[in-house]
């Protein structure tokens, strides 16, 4: 029997949901984060000079969910330069990472317009068939209606 202090499974941390937690530390601590600035190249080297501790790959998860993110696609769309974590302007964000941006975005929102129309395709279909079989039972009930009269 196991008691109620003893997990049943092992558990290891999700390193997603870590990621998430560390993400959601970072924008309450630093507003470059929290505003959805473009982020200073390495980064992740002054948040490691700044927390030795921090584990690099969830730090790198965090970072890519965060630069993933929509908001902030959408702000390097626009951006000019880039933030460190004081909030002080660095380097000019390129032409070529905006472009990276809207290109990423219009693959999301394509992919996301596709994944709808399969879904709305995929419930016409649902509809139909429960349509039809609705119809086949009603055949079949007329007929046994017509066949059980003429018998008695």
């Amino acid at each position: 029997m196991l008691s109620m202090n003893t997990p049943a499974v092992a558990t290891t941390p999700n390193p997603v949901q870590t990621a998430r937690v560390l993400l959601k530390e970072l924008q309450e601590k630093f507003a470059v984060f929290r505003d959805y600035q473009p982020l200073a190249i390495g980064i992740d080297k002054q948040l490691i000079a700044l927390t030795p501790e921090l584990n690099r790959k969830t730090l790198r998860i965090a970072l890519g969910m965060h630069t993933n993110s929509l908001r902030y696609l959408k702000g390097m769309e626009k951006a000019t330069h880039r933030f460190d974590l004081e909030g002080n302007s660095t380097d000019e964000v390129t032409e070529v990472h905006r472009t990276h941006a809207t290109e990423t975005l219009r693959e999301r929102f394509k992919k996301n317009a596709e994944q709808r129309k399969a879904q709305r395709a995929a419930e016409a279909a649902q509809e139909a068939a429960e349509k039809a079989a609705r119809q086949h039972a009603e055949k079949l009930n007329q007929l046994t209606a017509k066949f059980s009269r003429n018998r008695g």
